[in-house]
């Protein structure tokens, strides 16, 4: 009953927020105070950026590049999925929902600010992948790059020395002083890479350090309720449909939304799997492909994820045989990947025309890009029930590319944790 309780109150208390920051504008008048202030410091620090440009090279633009990568979406896709089938459960949910953590905080806070990047020219900006591309398109302030690597990094480091109990004192130096090159050499990298200025890895650093610290004084009592807690597919349901509409509105349009809600997609799925008690309910079509996902893995805490399971260098779990899992789960889960998103596109146009909800899509549909689609779903928004109940939301159209991406990566989710350790369980991985 006492879980129940919190729940309605933590969900109350974001609706309330929602209301609140509409009806006195609460991001604006943040934006207002804070931009002026931090713009400021972008332009006055754009000499440091062309000082530590002068000595620029190859190696080095090969060197940050690839760093940047540790917390993008080959990261999301390749790191976490490997924390699973190695055994390490525990450690793999707390680093999933820590980085949802970061991806959703990090994210809010530059579209409330809204700050620029430093200007290019005079600085020179790499952008080797895709992925820097689209980050080159965000606001500035705080480096998520920096941000997620202090937390991430110093949640691992707390892990590592928690379960290998190591009282010895040079380990512990050890293992901090690489956590802290590691964050120090990224943060370097993002001002070499001309993404960011120095005030936005200086905000990255100081939003790191309290979002850890808050993680690291509730982590146990979160995991605690996703293993055994009452609701937990309901109440992350819920939360992840609250969290879409609590985000801020930037000055401008950026491609942080739709990030935030693609990870939301990744932890709905792998929060899910604890829940043994799912009620089976569906409302619509939508939420028919959402908990379609979640009730074939509701089951499998106890089948593949409890504590006793083998782990890597152990007898049971040898290198070669995590090679085998490697070659085996990741395919895989890049196929449901695939699938999930064709799915999504085939049906979410679908459903929302049904439900009458205005559409519209920037890439993934074609049949709705332009402005015919956008007049006729205009129309359809006027006799809309479900729209004018959603009165908080400012969107003239809801971009289907969007849930696209929350079913993609929801699939995902599910395919790490219950498609793939089938496979290994059936191939004696």
């Amino acid at each position: 009953m006492e879980s129940v309780v919190w729940q309605g109150l933590a969900l109350s208390g974001i609706f309330s927020w929602i209301v609140i920051t509409c009806y006195f504008d609460v991001t604006k008048k943040i934006r207002s105070l804070l931009q002026p202030w931090v713009s400021h410091h972008v332009v006055s620090g754009t000499y440091i950026i062309l000082k530590i440009q002068k000595h620029q090279h190859k190696f080095l633009d090969a060197l940050f590049s690839g760093l940047s990568c540790i917390v993008s979406v080959p990261f999301y896709t390749a790191f976490l999925p490997l924390l699973f089938w190695s055994g390490h459960g525990k450690l793999a949910r707390q680093m999933t929902l820590l980085m949802a953590l970061c991806d959703y905080l990090g994210n809010c806070i530059k579209d409330v600010v809204s700050a620029p990047r430093p200007n290019c020219p005079p600085v020179r900006r790499i952008t080797a992948t895709k992925d820097e591309e689209e980050n080159a398109l965000e606001y500035g302030l705080p480096s998520s790059h920096t941000l997620n690597t202090v937390c991430l990094s110093g949640f691992l480091v707390c892990y590592v020395l928690s379960y290998t109990q190591s009282e010895d004192a040079f380990v512990k130096l050890g293992a901090v002083t690489l956590a802290c090159l590691l964050v120090g050499f990224i943060g370097f990298g993002r001002i070499y890479l001309g993404m960011h200025s120095l005030i936005d890895i200086i905000g990255g650093l100081v939003f790191g350090f309290m979002i850890l610290a808050i993680w690291l004084s509730v982590h146990e009592y979160v995991d605690a309720f996703i293993v055994s807690g009452q609701n937990v597919t309901s109440f992350w349901a819920a939360l992840s449909f609250l969290l879409l509409f609590a985000y801020p509105t930037p000055e401008f349009p950026t491609p942080s939304f739709e990030y935030h809600t693609a990870f939301d997609g990744v932890v709905f799925g792998i929060e899910c799997i604890f829940d043994e008690l799912l009620p089976l309910k569906l409302i619509s079509n939508i939420e028919c492909v959402v908990f379609g996902i979640v009730t074939g893995i509701q089951q499998t805490y106890h089948q593949f994820h409890h504590e006793a399971v083998p782990r890597i260098f152990t007898s049971q779990l040898t290198i070669p045989t995590f090679l085998g899992r490697m070659l085996v789960g990741i395919p895989t889960i890049l196929i449901v990947k695939f699938c999930s998103k064709a799915l999504a596109k085939w049906i979410l146009p679908v459903v929302s025309n049904t439900l009458g909800i205005p559409i519209k899509s920037t890439s993934y549909v074609p049949m709705l890009i332009g402005s015919a689609t956008d007049k006729k779903s205009s129309e359809i928004k006027q006799s809309s029930y479900i729209h004018k109940m959603l009165f908080f939301s400012q969107q003239d159209l809801f971009d289907v590319d969007t849930g696209i991406r929350f079913l993609q990566y929801a699939g995902l989710a599910w395919s790490v944790v219950d498609l793939v350790p089938s496979l290994f369980s059936h191939l004696r991985l």
